[in-house]
């Protein structure tokens, strides 16, 4: 399982709730014409729904706008929709939540629909501050940051270490389920750390991909319908 290598300030935007994990701020990242991105705009994060009551106070700090929920309706019925529930939820963007470039890839046979309403809410600068989540906010929520972060010009480097932070907030969570819910039948507490993690290449299999057949994951968002000026709205809303 991987770790960061280049980004030093985890701490600052990792924000530790007692019931949600891997939420994260993307904000300071540098981008376009070496401007940064803005902090506590946008917010990469796993399920809400077992939120204690302790962190709440710091849930309304964040005066989250829009919530774009990525987890599939029978997810959303078992685990309910939490805190921010009664904001705007977009569900159904996979099928499949396994962890691989390659799972990843197979993500855009779904259609492009579910892009063009990700990117059409997040070129709204009253959509602002966003969070966007599915489960464990690390696969369907990873690939959706990295198009996010790949149209805000941030370099590739970052863009597969952010998705590695992931792996930063695992022994945490596991030792949250395991103290609360407990752990599912039959796995240790080693199985759970690796199946939370994500894999050191995945990101890195997925970009390539889309170099390889796309041009790259902005050119992937164009031939799809999402229009230069959207994407010039997203930099200019995201970027100091």
């Amino acid at each position: 399982m991987g770790f960061c290598k280049l980004i030093e300030d985890y701490t600052d935007r990792l924000i530790a709730f007692q019931g949600c994990f891997n939420f994260r701020d993307i904000g300071g990242y540098v981008g376009k014409d070496r401007k940064s991105i803005k902090w506590g705009m946008y917010y990469r994060a796993g399920r809400q729904d077992r939120l204690t009551e302790m962190d709440k106070p710091r849930l309304a700090e964040l005066n989250v706008s829009t919530q774009i929920d990525l987890r599939k309706p029978e997810e959303i019925a078992d685990q309910g929709v939490g805190p921010l529930g009664s904001t705007d939820q977009l569900s159904q963007l996979v099928g499949d939540t396994g962890i691989s470039g390659e799972r990843y890839l197979a993500y855009l046979e779904f259609g492009p629909n579910p892009w063009l309403r990700i990117f059409d809410l997040l070129a709204k600068r009253n959509s602002y501050p966003v969070v966007l989540h599915c489960t464990a906010g690390k696969d369907r929520t990873g690939v959706s940051t990295a198009f996010l972060l790949s149209v805000l010009g941030v370099d590739r480097a970052t863009i597969e270490e952010d998705y590695l932070l992931t792996n930063r907030d695992v022994a945490r969570q596991v030792e949250f389920l395991d103290r609360t819910v407990g752990l599912p039948a039959g796995m240790t507490r080693a199985d759970m750390v690796k199946a939370a993690g994500v894999p050191e290449s995945a990101m890195k299999v997925f970009l390539n991909g889309l170099e390889k057949k796309y041009g790259g994951a902005v050119e992937y968002l164009k031939s799809i319908g999402i229009k230069t000026n959207q994407l010039n709205a997203i930099s200019n809303i995201l970027l100091e």
